[in-house]
């Protein structure tokens, strides 16, 4: 599966700590992306329970995974979208829960 950036994404990327983007690194290659190549072959199938992705209540279509509880809280939000017939991941924000105040 593809990804993709949002400005806010790359901006919020640029402020993660050394050992925090490393972290969030470490959580893509390890789950999250085994989880989307999963999803993208068989949309039934359930996220990686430790991702904790579920829908953003107040952004329709968006998502959030957690990477991590213990501090910093590390959160992300992405949306699935759909680009030449081809399935990608756009992600929006990255960082601790302040990303919901605008996912």
């Amino acid at each position: 599966m593809k990804f993709e950036v949002t400005p806010s994404f790359d901006g919020d990327i640029r402020r993660l700590k050394p050992e925090h983007l490393a972290e969030f690194r470490k959580v893509l290659r390890e789950k999250f992306v085994p989880a989307c190549d999963a999803f993208a072959a068989d949309p039934a199938t359930p996220w990686t329970a430790s991702l904790r992705v579920k829908s953003v209540r107040s952004a329709p279509g968006v998502l959030e995974m957690t990477r991590s509880f213990s501090s910093p809280d590390g959160r992300a939000t992405f949306e699935l979208v759909t680009v030449e017939g081809e399935l990608r991941v756009r992600w929006r924000r990255v960082g601790d829960h302040d990303v919901f105040k605008s996912p």
